[in-house]
């Protein structure tokens, strides 16, 4: 947990000014969560559920009024009609079934419906790969043209690899595409996965049987399949795509959805659930400009669960697809399990050591501090903590309006980069004079380095706080402890 303890500190200190500053409003300002998956149906939803919070009595029509915001909520974030009845009717039902409306606490009793039915809607559970037969574990890759599907699985080869230790080929059998197969084989090299040549030949059947062969013969684990990309209405694609699965016989079939095409990927999903019973979902481009259609239609129509999410182009950006976690985001109630997951992965134990050595011992300078910045922009900078913290809403709307991005890291590490090694160990040693040499070598103004100056002596201050809470706690208490050194409206 003293990875999260770190990072945690950095992003309050660093975002403390958007609390203290007069808010005034910036043409132009771009919203840090304007472009994440759920961010306006998050919005709507936060608001309409802390519309009946604290009242002590909700009458039938105070119920009505809610769902019927929420039904609109949901249709606006393109949530299939059909899903958006069942969600509705369901609420409804239990509401008034349990006598929520007569419970002592029925606001709270309601904020519970809602989130159990988005999670039942998102899948109720994590669905792993299901990979226990004998090898090779054939998992066919299908989806829309410009779907993503080559690049998702490039993810997931690298994934497995990585963390499964996995001895993976790939194969394309996109023969249409140009370039197709070469862009495959390109990622498969780079990120050392072995990568079955199909020698230019055209003839499907030849390129899923003979990469077959060549997974059998060389003991791998596991062959994913890249095909063509489809258009359902095209009869011949879609006829390959079935001798495909009949050829490979795959334990998994995982349809590669775009997240920007809305209700439409629940269609699509099921027009190819129909053709080969497709049973798991790879959910693209989730850090675009979503509205969340798709993860909350996919599943309900199809009964397939939704397996990753792709989180941008690096091979590396790819998520397992957790239904709680992503149902506590849409209402606003953080993601502090996933947050300290992600720290974890990408932040080494041995950087964290000796930084908290220094913190126990009062050497914590400039260096650390550009270290502990360096960590936090691998868990995803200001904007993907901000995804993954409780209540946020305010500080995402607060970053808006400042015009604040991940770009204020950029600028910090340039300012620390600027200093000389004495500057950093002692900076306290900086005054006036070397204030301008260094804002001038940053490409930044003086008052940028006061602020990072201040924040790291606020840095200073918290770390010597939190050295003391200790490691081995789940979030939910580690976030109790924190909540003192973090600004209430952030939480609340």
């Amino acid at each position: 947990m003293a990875k999260f303890h770190l990072i945690l500190s950095e992003f309050q200190h660093i975002n403390n000014d958007v609390y203290t500053s007069p808010r005034v409003s910036r043409p132009g300002a771009k919203c840090v969560m304007g472009d994440k998956m759920f961010s306006s149906l998050s919005d709507k939803l936060t608001n309409i559920v802390s519309s009946i919070k604290g009242k002590a009595v909700i009458s039938e029509d105070d119920l009505d009024s809610t769902l019927r915001d929420i039904r609109v909520a949901l249709l606006e974030a393109d949530v299939s009609l059909e899903v958006v009845k069942q969600f509705i009717t369901s609420i409804k039902s239990q509401a008034l079934g349990q006598d929520v409306l007569k419970n002592i606490q029925p606001d709270q009793m309601i904020v519970k419906i809602v989130y159990d039915e988005l999670v039942d809607i998102l899948g109720s559970k994590n669905e792993d790969l299901i990979l226990n037969t004998t090898p090779p574990a054939v998992i066919l890759f299908c989806g829309l043209q410009g779907s993503g599907k080559t690049t998702s699985l490039a993810k997931l080869a690298k994934l497995l690899k990585d963390k499964q230790n996995k001895k993976i080929l790939t194969v394309s059998a996109d023969i249409y595409r140009p370039a197709a197969q070469e862009q495959l084989k390109i990622l498969s090299d780079k990120n050392d996965i072995n990568f079955f040549e199909t020698n230019n030949t055209k003839d499907i059947k030849k390129i899923i049987s003979n990469s077959l062969l060549e997974a059998k013969k060389e003991l791998y684990d596991i062959l994913l399949i890249d095909t063509a990309g489809r258009q359902v209405l095209n009869e011949d694609l879609m006829g390959e795509l079935r001798l495909i699965n009949e050829i490979s016989s795959p334990i998994e079939k995982i349809l590669v959805s775009d997240s920007l095409s809305g209700q439409d990927a629940a269609t699509t999903a099921k027009k190819f659930h129909d053709l080969i019973g497709i049973t798991g979902v790879f959910l693209t481009r989730v850090d675009g400009d979503s509205r969340g259609g798709a993860a909350l239609s996919v599943k309900s129509v199809t009964g397939a669960p939704i397996k990753f999410l792709g989180m941008g182009e690096k091979i590396d950006q790819i998520e397992n697809f957790h239904p709680d976690r992503i149902a506590k985001r849409i209402l606003g109630m953080g993601d502090i399990v996933s947050l300290v997951e992600k720290a974890s992965q990408n932040v080494e134990e041995e950087d964290i050591k000796k930084i908290s050595k220094k913190i126990s011992e009062g050497n914590f300078d400039l260096n650390d501090f550009a270290s502990q910045i360096k960590q936090m922009k691998k868990v995803g900078g200001v904007s993907g903590m901000l995804t993954m913290l409780p209540g946020v809403s305010k500080a995402q709307k607060a970053m808006a309006e400042k015009n604040i991005s991940d770009d204020i890291l950029i600028k910090q590490l340039a300012i620390i980069s600027s200093m000389t090694l004495k500057e950093k160990k002692h900076p306290e040693i900086i005054k006036a004079s070397r204030k301008i040499r260094i804002s001038k070598g940053s490409g930044t103004k003086v008052q940028d380095v006061n602020k990072l100056l201040k924040q790291f002596l606020q840095s200073q201050k918290m770390l010597k706080r939190m050295k003391n809470m200790g490691g081995g706690q789940n979030p939910s208490s580690l976030l109790n402890k924190l909540k003192g050194n973090i600004p209430q409206n952030f939480l609340n």
